[in-house]
């Protein structure tokens, strides 16, 4: 009778442990599911934010060459403000500019180095202005020097470039013709994108504003056109 008594207790105590141990495992699994959830809900927003800033930082592979876009031709009348008309040295670089005024269009700013012959405000001009629809103008005669790269004026041909907001960032309408208009005059004046610069890279001025703050997009930039000289060798 004492004997069958310790064997029942014994046997209790077997399934209590027992019953224990699979609560503990059971513990064990979801906290481990627990912890593979929140690693796998990390990477996935990981891979998010990164695709996301992924697509805002790079614009390439774009499908341009280095044939000439369209263009729409405006020059500005002759004048010492903006269009002195005198004649630029042997063309050996490419300067990429922002306009510094958000939202507003080429044709805007066209006319407003026009306007410089009447108002005396400043001196400044520009080869070509690319707009928010990637409208191209062009200001100045690629042969005569323009008012917007300071002592390189002389021997480059200046792309001023519209933009939306602050930030300085190009559109992709605007961002896919400054590939192409840029990548058309170093095929024209047998340059390559290394002959590419911003104008930051001749004065220090945050100018373009996008491309001097972020290097990456910059370097996104002289690739995309190097990209489109070569498709234009390959034709």
């Amino acid at each position: 009778m004492c004997y069958d008594k310790y064997m029942q207790k014994k046997k209790r105590k077997s399934n209590h442990s027992i019953k224990k141990y699979h609560r503990k495992s059971r513990r064990n699994r979801t906290k481990k599911l627990v912890i593979i959830g929140v690693i796998l809900l990390i990477v996935i927003l990981g891979i998010g934010i990164m695709q996301r800033r992924y697509g805002r930082e790079r614009q390439g592979h774009l499908d341009v060459d280095a044939s000439q876009p369209d263009i729409d031709v405006q020059l500005l009348d002759i004048n010492e403000y903006s269009r002195p008309g005198i004649e630029s040295d042997p063309i050996t670089g490419i300067v990429i500019h922002y306009t510094a005024n958000p939202g507003s269009t080429a044709q805007q700013n066209r006319d407003y180095f026009n306007g410089l012959k009447d108002s005396h405000e400043t001196s400044v001009s520009s080869h070509f202005v690319v707009g928010l629809e990637g409208e191209i103008v062009q200001c100045v005669p690629t042969w005569e020097i323009a008012y917007a790269s300071n002592e390189r004026n002389h021997d480059t041909v200046s792309i001023e470039c519209c933009h939306s907001d602050e930030t300085g960032k190009f559109n992709d309408e605007t961002y896919k013709s400054v590939v192409q208009l840029t990548a058309f005059l170093c095929e024209k004046y047998g340059l390559t994108q290394e002959n590419v610069i911003r104008h930051y890279d001749v004065t220090g001025k945050i100018c373009p504003k996008y491309f001097v703050e972020h290097e990456d997009a910059w370097q996104t930039f002289k690739e995309d056109v190097g990209a489109a000289l070569q498709k234009e060798k390959q034709k």
